[in-house]
């Protein structure tokens, strides 16, 4: 099923010194249930598409639609909570938080309840792997797969059924490497989510459902 698209989608951006056509007129359907990869050398504008995706900034021209909406048509915040989670290579977690805060966090912003945030945040982090030894740890107590692994419940306790992810292993060794990406695999394949990573990765890139490979700013072939 369709879940987001480009449509001829350009970005354009003033440097110090000149503008910089850093995205061109870039054409795609994303499907939900599939993992998709995003390669490319750096400065070859996958990142800034992937901000594009996320509602982070706003095509120069074309649309990114979801639900029959452009990004410039709706409320970006709720597009953001709604539409898409974003995980990051630095996971972002809140050092002075335990692991279990952490994913509460956004739920509790929402006005959910706090026993059922709870109760939300552990199905979620059951499904990444971490038990209940984890729920009161502080993120300083965890390894980077382990630190990445509750950045992901954290991106699914959310509503939206879309994972945008910027090189989410770029700080791990390949084994937490090969575990992230099974798990962002299964979240497609078994639950149905959308999930869109850049990553420099080629190897881990292979096994998704589909590369889409960016050179100049454009998809190649």
């Amino acid at each position: 099923m369709e879940i987001l698209q480009a449509q001829n989608v350009h970005y354009i951006y003033q440097s110090k010194y000149q503008k910089v056509h850093a995205v061109k007129g870039i054409d795609f359907t994303f499907q939900s249930g599939k993992f998709y990869a995003i390669v490319g050398k750096s400065g070859c504008g996958k990142t800034t598409f992937l901000s594009l995706l996320a509602g982070l900034d706003l095509p120069t021209e074309g649309k990114i639609v979801y639900g029959g909406k452009s990004t410039g048509e709706c409320n970006r915040d709720d597009y953001r909570r709604e539409a898409v989670s974003i995980v990051s290579q630095s996971y972002n977690l809140f050092p002075l938080l335990t692991v279990e805060e952490n994913v509460t966090y956004p739920m509790l912003l929402r006005g959910v309840k706090k026993n059922e945030a709870k109760e939300a945040a552990h199905v979620k982090l059951k499904e990444v792997g971490l038990d209940t030894s984890y729920y009161d740890r502080f993120p300083a107590m965890l390894s980077g797969g382990e630190q990445q692994r509750a950045a992901i419940a954290r991106a699914l306790v959310s509503e939206a059924r879309i994972i945008l992810a910027d090189e989410p292993t770029g700080n791990l060794d390949s084994e937490n490497s090969e575990l992230v990406f099974s798990l962002l695999q299964e979240l497609a394949h078994e639950d149905g989510y959308c999930i869109i990573v850049v990553t420099h990765d080629l190897t881990i890139a292979e096994k998704a459902d589909e590369v889409l490979r960016m050179k100049d700013g454009m998809l190649i072939d």
